[in-house]
């Protein structure tokens, strides 16, 4: 006769219910945990992968970059940064291009020799008198004093929160537009306008930069750009990158010269050439190639030299005033692409997603050239003869 099996009894469901129950609970708090901590986790990741990350990295101490970068909410202004050995020998073809503009859309800052002064007996035009900085130093060529003097001109710019847009020209720079569709042109992009590209020999690079500055984040470029608020802003408050430049880069030996021994076995240094390496090496360590067209606005026609004295290098083109006809202008207006020849591609020149040409400004052009741009009125109606009779008057 079989067993009895006892009847399972209300007391006897409760003692095994409460066991299942905590083991629900227990597994429904792990999955909570796990879920928050690889929540958590992502955040972070994307807090250090993030490219608003490194660029916060070099300002100062308890620095913020918010409020400098706040969206201005008056009239913008295009501020011009004129990198001058001493006077502007084209002064006059820029007081045409600024004659009919808006003098609440452009400001001018000039940087040039420690104690130049632009007034009535320094230049032609009004639009530059007492535009030079404060604040100068003696600029070297191929030093990183070239690169300081530019920080110098983003600096004082930004004093103006109205200038949302920053065009660093030479003394040698002409415009190829008039001052309306120069502004159109500049106001209609988000972006910077900066020439970037890897290189294939590396022989400007010092092994001493590292690890501030990797060997796959060094860039070459035109140092002619265009930025946009923030991201002078980011030049000017640097204080990680310039000093290993300024540390590392001495003054220009020629490419050739830079890795050789002098007679007594002590290496030669380093010339790095700052104001064509500092610009895009700072953008490529901060992971800002979209934030950026990859060309300048400024158009230079390059010659390679095969001079004993100067060796083998690629060195630019002075348009005479024989060079500077209709023709030549035309050409350069028509520019839409241009091929990138260390990454074997074609750059196409795009602005806030339509399609456009390349360049806004040309260099290097000399005083006969400009007058004859004038002439032709490529930056508007204008008759240097009067102007020039007044600036005697």
């Amino acid at each position: 006769m079989g067993k009895k099996r006892l009847p399972i009894s209300s007391s006897a469901t409760s003692l095994v219910l409460p066991s299942s129950s905590l083991r629900s609970r227990f597994w429904f708090g792990m999955k909570v945990v796990i879920s928050v901590f690889v929540l958590i986790s992502l955040i972070i990741l994307c807090i250090i992968s993030s490219p608003s990350g490194p660029s916060s990295y070099y300002l100062e101490e308890g620095e913020k970059m918010s409020p400098t970068m706040a969206p201005f909410n008056g009239f913008p202004k295009v501020a011009f940064l004129f990198l001058s050995r001493q006077e502007l020998p084209l002064d006059f073809l820029w007081h045409a291009f600024l004659q009919n503009a808006d003098a609440n859309k452009f400001s001018i800052y000039v940087h040039s020799k420690p104690g130049f002064t632009f007034d009535e007996s320094t230049t032609k035009s009004s639009y530059f008198y007492g535009r030079q900085l404060r604040e100068s130093v003696e600029v070297v060529w191929g030093g990183s004093s070239m690169v300081e003097a530019e920080r110098l001109l983003f600096k004082s710019a930004l004093e103006d929160p109205a200038n949302q847009r920053f065009v660093l020209l030479s003394e040698s720079c002409v415009p190829l537009y008039n001052f309306s569709y120069t502004y159109s042109y500049l106001m209609s992009s988000s972006k910077s306008f900066i020439n970037s590209f890897v290189i294939q020999n590396n022989s400007r690079y010092n092994p001493d930069m590292y690890p501030t500055i990797l060997r796959n984040k060094w860039r070459k470029g035109s140092q002619w750009v265009t930025l946009v608020r923030k991201h002078a802003v980011l030049v000017t408050k640097d204080n990680v990158i310039f000093p290993v430049f300024k540390k590392h880069c001495k003054t220009y030996l020629g490419d050739n010269e830079s890795n050789q021994k002098t007679q007594n076995g002590s290496k030669k240094e380093y010339s790095c050439v700052p104001d064509e390496h500092y610009i895009q090496t700072l953008f490529s360590i901060n992971g800002l190639v979209d934030e950026i067209e990859r060309r300048s606005l400024t158009y230079t026609l390059w010659n390679q030299s095969t001079s004993k004295v100067e060796q083998q290098g690629w060195h630019p083109v002075t348009f005479g005033y024989a060079a500077a006809g209709p023709s030549l202008i035309s050409q350069i207006k028509a520019i839409d692409h241009f091929y990138m020849e260390t990454e074997y591609r074609t750059e196409e020149c795009f602005c806030n997603g339509v399609h456009v040409p390349c360049y806004l400004f040309a260099r290097k052009f000399t005083k006969p050239a400009a007058l004859r741009l004038l002439t032709q009125g490529v930056v508007g109606s204008f008759d240097p003869a009067l102007f020039f009779q007044t600036s005697e008057q």
